[in-house]
């Protein structure tokens, strides 16, 4: 007669994930509620999950027949599996816990918890391993290995479904009333129906729709950036003194105190996107209006000697942007303050170069920065010539 106390023996691995579900699911739930802030309000229902339906699926796995092709391209994560309802529950588990405030870390580390448990506790089971045994785990690690796959796949296309509905927000339902106030006080400018304090007040609306129109255009490549997306640009043979002489035009315009000056050397002709890359020399002239010296010229200078390539500089006196600040100043979030700023309540977050860098980059390019008191500050751009 066997000892009461005896543990019981299990023939297969599947047999004991089937009788054994309670500690396996106490264990996962144990886990769960250590990721916080995530679980710190969530029940035991919500935090236990699809863990029964994953079971089962591992389980009926284990049965299933298998060719070594589908068990060495299951090892990798890359197989196939034909049940609906088993693929739901791993997807399922994705959309929960996505909803839930998981990220996609502490979600695979629950799968890494639920491998540890049930070989922990099937081993404890087993005084010595077969070779039936040693199939099994293997068998098992490569159905948790689809599974994690399964749930990383429905995670991931969920948060790009969100980051394209995201973008469409951006791009499309605020893109359109900054575009009509924008027409609006344009069309109020020409109308010539203003008087002298109405205009003022009419350029305000326009410059500021202005403003806000190239915030989310920031906002937008930064986006793409932020998710792996390189920003856009499509390259066409291009002056790039006559671009930058048009844009120091409009800045003239409106800052008719301020010098700009525009000079080249050399070929100027160079394969880019003018839009892209006036939208680079925009911010690096704004800047230079903003923060240079009032009383000292703004300088740029497009150089075009080399066949291979063509280097534009930017070039102000003025305030100088701080050795440990120009080591981060293209990274994105930069307040204006650590760059530089005047002011000590600007609130400007310096997107601006984080994404000029962006668009040299798209375009083969690099842009750097040289700033001291004694020389001013010095942007430079170098491109390509295709």
């Amino acid at each position: 007669m066997s000892n009461s106390t005896e543990r019981p023996t299990y023939e297969r691995l599947a047999d004991f994930i089937r009788q054994n579900q309670a500690p396996i699911v106490k264990e996962w739930t144990e886990f769960a509620r250590t990721l916080s802030p995530a679980s710190d309000r969530m029940t035991k229902l919500a935090l236990e999950d699809h863990i029964v339906d994953l079971l089962g699926f591992v389980a009926d796995d284990l049965e299933t027949a298998q060719t070594p092709r589908e068990q060495f391209d299951k090892s990798r994560g890359d197989g196939t599996n034909d049940s609906a309802f088993s693929q739901s529950a791993a997807e399922l588990h994705a959309a929960l816990r996505l909803a839930d405030g998981f990220d996609i870390d502490q979600m695979v580390s629950e799968y890494r918890a639920l491998r540890a448990s049930v070989v922990k506790q099937w081993v404890a089971h087993h005084r010595s391993l077969a070779d039936t045994d040693i199939e099994d785990l293997t068998r098992f690690n490569e159905a948790i290995d689809q599974a994690v796959t399964e749930s990383v796949a429905h995670y991931t296309k969920t948060i790009n479904d969100s980051r394209n509905l995201f973008l469409g927000v951006l791009g499309h339902d605020l893109r359109n009333p900054l575009g009509a106030v924008s027409m609006g006080a344009q069309w109020m400018e020409r109308s010539g129906t203003t008087d002298a304090k109405q205009a003022r007040v009419v350029s305000e609306i326009r410059l500021a729709a202005g403003r806000a129109t190239q915030i989310l255009n920031d906002l937008l490549d930064l986006t793409r950036s932020s998710f792996g997306t390189q920003i856009p640009v499509t390259k066409t043979n291009n002056d790039v003194a006559a671009l930058c002489q048009e844009i120091a035009d409009e800045f003239r315009a409106v800052n008719p105190d301020r010098k700009l000056e525009v000079t080249k050397e050399g070929d100027p002709l160079v394969s880019c996107d003018p839009a892209r890359l006036g939208q680079v020399l925009s911010n690096l002239m704004g800047n230079a209006v903003h923060y240079g010296d009032a009383a000292s010229p703004i300088t740029v200078t497009v150089a075009g000697n080399d066949p291979d390539a063509m280097t534009i500089e930017v070039h102000n006196l003025g305030t100088s942007i701080p050795l440990d600040a120009q080591k981060s100043i293209f990274q994105s979030w930069t307040r204006g303050q650590e760059v530089g700023d005047p002011s000590e309540h600007s609130t400007h977050l310096g997107l601006g170069l984080h994404i000029a860098k962006l668009i040299v980059e798209a375009h083969g390019g690099e842009i750097s920065v040289v700033s001291s008191e004694q020389t001013g500050t010095r942007f430079s751009i170098r491109l390509p010539r295709k």
